[in-house]
């Protein structure tokens, strides 16, 4: 059975969503975020030495990084409908916003919420930067989804799952709107009860 390391308000509800559509068993050790620095316990850091979440524990492996986490869960899944079949267009598109919700998306987004939390007039080198790969970014999500359903094309793919998670992020710190592409998508993402099954654990 996959043991989830899950940390409160963290990415790790990527993979409880995504064992829940795979209908796979698992059990879930919880993580509290310090309530002054919103960081992990120390306790996390004696699972894994980055002390982040998601991490998981299955058959003698510890793994870390939700990319990793979420190929590594495919690979011991009976069913595979949530990667499409390797060589297709689909599986190409999968693997680009598999990586692209931890790549291109995570540095803006993660950047906003840390300047967020100081004094800024918008002058300095950094809020340039990163109002302009965030609107980049946003943009070219908003284009993808007005032409097809889901991010892998018209069926629902793990790479939802990874961008769903990296786009809420975004909204709940209010980086963007007048996106409604966007915000339809979520809203069909977070009515799949698998989702909500995930959410139910903070």
């Amino acid at each position: 059975m996959i043991k989830v390391h899950h940390l409160n308000q963290s990415r790790s509800t990527r993979i409880i969503w995504l064992l829940e559509e795979l209908q796979m068993e698992y059990e879930v050790e919880h993580y509290q975020r310090d309530e002054h620095t919103r960081l992990a316990p120390a306790s996390l850091g004696q699972t894994h030495p980055l002390n982040k979440a998601p991490i998981i524990e299955h058959n003698g492996l510890k793994i870390c990084e939700s990319g990793a986490i979420v190929e590594y869960i495919l690979d011991q899944a009976k069913q595979s409908h949530l990667r499409p079949e390797k060589g297709t267009q689909a599986y190409y598109q999968y693997i680009e916003w598999l990586h692209f919700a931890e790549g291109s998306l995570a540095l803006p987004v993660i950047a906003s919420l840390l300047m967020q939390m100081e004094p800024r007039d918008g002058s300095q080198a950094m809020d340039g930067y990163i109002a302009k790969e965030l609107n980049l970014d946003l943009s070219f999500i908003e284009a993808t989804l007005s032409k097809q359903r889901y991010f892998a094309g018209e069926q629902f793919s793990a790479a939802d799952i990874m961008m769903t998670i990296s786009l809420e992020i975004a909204l709940n710190a209010n980086l963007f709107e007048n996106r409604p592409h966007i915000s339809r998508y979520l809203e069909a993402m977070q009515a799949r009860s698998a989702y909500q099954k995930a959410r139910a654990y903070g």
